[in-house]
């Protein structure tokens, strides 16, 4: 069985609050774009992962895609296992949720080849256990995600953006990054109803004016190379350009495909790391499936 699990963008992110085990309170939009890690799984006896591509990361248990098929067999009780083939592309420490995206593959891969046949709903509620983006990163669409990510709205989407994003430097300490935005004061949050707006219109200069991201100054402050990344789209003709998550990686959406092509073959000449990609409403694709 192979699919890709794709990475996330946030059209805004807004922090309007922290509860008592420190956990923040978010209020964002989200959305899959169409940059994909793939997956494969075989039945197997025991849990076994390995991983390629760039960056190569280590297969052990920390890994995420191994921690939801663990998380997974022990919730159902399955007997079995399962081999976990991770093919890296998504960047990572990039705010593009790429192991958060692992994880949902993993657990909505296996709910179809152990023949579990959980509900999206509790594959969530075991996905908020491993991470606050996975359970968005297994329903997918544009959403309005709010508490601390385990509620989510479903959105109307007037139209996939074609974007170009890059990762203009090394990745960034989600940790540090929440730490050093208490220290600060925000100055420009999103408004995320006209955001949300202006998504279901597709009226890009709405959503220019009305996105926002408030770790987006914390991260610049560190990496200086994040703004001259969001200046440089919007110079080559981005409509609206920001960095997503806590960073690194920023994107620009363009109006259509043949502007961000061009975007990026100019833009692939300054920096290593930079995708062309496209929103879409699928987090979770299922390439084949040769168990069904």
């Amino acid at each position: 069985m192979r699919l890709k699990a794709r990475a996330k963008i946030n059209w805004t992110l807004d922090i309007v609050g922290q509860r008592a085990d420190g956990y923040h309170l978010m209020d964002m939009l989200m959305q899959p774009v169409t940059l994909a890690d793939d997956i494969t799984l075989a039945p197997a006896e025991k849990i076994t992962l390995t991983t390629g591509g760039f960056p190569l990361l280590p297969a052990d248990e920390k890994h995420l895609a191994r921690r939801a098929a663990v998380a997974l067999k022990e919730h159902t009780g399955y007997p079995g296992g399962a081999s976990i083939h991770v093919e890296k592309h998504i960047p990572v420490g990039a705010g593009m949720g790429g192991g958060s995206a692992d994880a949902a593959g993993v657990l909505v891969g296996l709910n179809r080849l152990w023949g579990l046949n959980l509900p999206q709903e509790e594959l969530e509620v075991i996905g908020l256990r491993l991470g606050a983006d996975v359970p968005f990163c297994i329903r997918g669409g544009l959403t309005r995600t709010t508490g601390i990510g385990e509620t989510m709205e479903d959105l109307p989407c007037g139209r996939c953006w074609p974007l170009v994003v890059i990762q203009p430097c090394e990745g960034l300490s989600t940790k540090e990054i929440f730490t050093a935005y208490h220290e600060g004061v925000v100055a420009v949050r999103p408004d995320n109803d006209t955001a949300a707006l202006a998504l279901a219109k597709s009226d890009a200069q709405a959503l220019s004016a009305t996105m926002a991201n408030v770790m987006q100054p914390v991260s610049e402050a560190r990496r200086p190379s994040i703004r001259e990344a969001i200046a440089a789209l919007t110079e080559q003709g981005a409509c609206a350009a920001q960095m997503t998550g806590s960073g690194s990686a920023v994107f620009g959406a363009f109006i259509d495909e043949s502007s961000a092509c061009r975007a990026y073959d100019v833009l692939c000449n300054r920096w290593e790391r930079v995708y062309l990609c496209s929103t879409c409403m699928d987090s979770v694709v299922f390439v084949d499936d040769d168990q069904n």
